[in-house]
């Protein structure tokens, strides 16, 4: 068989030729195992399970270090550099990256991985030959997920981002024991912030989908959050000058969701929930204490 990047095949050491290392018998040719590629002792005669490879000189060579992907499988990979010219380059557990190439990355800069993240690639070789990464889509992650157990309904979840988009981000959530995971959405609605590829995030299985995948939320449960939501906006009133604010349910959503990071339906639950409670009053479009800790101005507040 003629050798092939991003392989593992196994080869009969040859002949040792210092300061280099050891040559493999090849079909075509003799590949070097250079000494720093040499896991234990070795002699000629052995047989060897190695991988295939290109130096820095474009040459075949072998490594008995075992990679963490080869060529046609699928792995996570932690991003270990970024250069904004050429792409990302993946540790690959052999002391060297491979290239994630700039084309492969979404179009939107801001969601570019960042050094430590993780993406899920496979391998395959560029027209010369030389092995490259390939961001994994549905086609290649679906067969290795499993269906979501009901056990996760309403549960925090870690998950990582395999398709950031507009719309909404994809993601494989953690298996841990289970196995590789599941696939799941954090609609555009669901999410206070956009997503970039290979980021790792805690979401909440908001359903769980006839297909066994799942859809996702960055956001606690409606009455947890309706909590944390009204004590935001407490805060907020209490830091302003006679404890009011020009915020009201008559505030347009994407004020809401600039001013609070939250929706306007949660805006106006929290809203609820202080009005039930005494807390607030509102009046032209204005949200005020009842009872202001410190009231600088008893005028409607600029």
């Amino acid at each position: 068989m003629s050798l092939v990047a991003g392989t593992v095949v196994s080869l009969e050491v040859a002949r040792e030729v210092s300061p280099y290392g050891f040559f493999l018998y090849g079909d075509d040719f003799d590949v070097l195992l250079h000494y720093t590629e040499i896991v234990g002792e070795i002699k000629p005669g052995d047989i060897l399970e190695v991988f295939i490879f290109f130096d820095t000189q474009d040459r075949l060579a072998a490594t008995m270090k075992k990679p963490y992907l080869t060529l046609g499988g699928l792995a996570k990979l932690v991003v270990a550099d970024v250069n904004p010219r050429l792409g990302c380059f993946l540790e690959m557990g052999l002391g060297r990256q491979l290239l994630l190439p700039i084309r492969e990355l979404p179009e939107i800069k801001e969601l570019h991985p960042l050094v430590g993240d993780s993406v899920f690639v496979t391998m395959e070789h560029d027209k010369q030959g030389r092995l490259l990464a390939k961001l994994a889509g549905e086609y290649e992650l679906e067969p290795l997920t499993f269906a979501a157990p009901s056990s996760w309904m309403n549960q925090w979840v870690t998950a990582t981002v395999y398709k950031p988009l507009q719309m909404g981000t994809f993601v494989i959530v953690d298996g841990g024991v289970i196995g590789f995971g599941s696939i799941g959405l954090i609609h555009s609605t669901e999410r206070n912030q956009m997503l970039r590829l290979g980021e790792e995030v805690q979401v909440r299985v908001s359903h769980i989908r006839e297909d066994g995948r799942v859809n996702l939320s960055m956001a606690p449960l409606k009455e947890i959050g309706r909590d944390l939501d009204a004590d935001r906006i407490l805060a907020t009133l209490k830091d302003r000058p006679g404890g009011g604010m020009p915020y009201s349910d008559a505030t347009p959503p994407d004020i809401i969701k600039e001013r609070f990071g939250i929706s306007k339906s949660a805006f106006k639950r929290a809203i609820g929930k202080l009005l039930k409670e005494g807390l607030i009053t509102q009046k032209e479009n204005w949200t005020y204490l009842v009872n202001p800790e410190s009231n600088v101005n008893e005028d409607e507040p600029s």
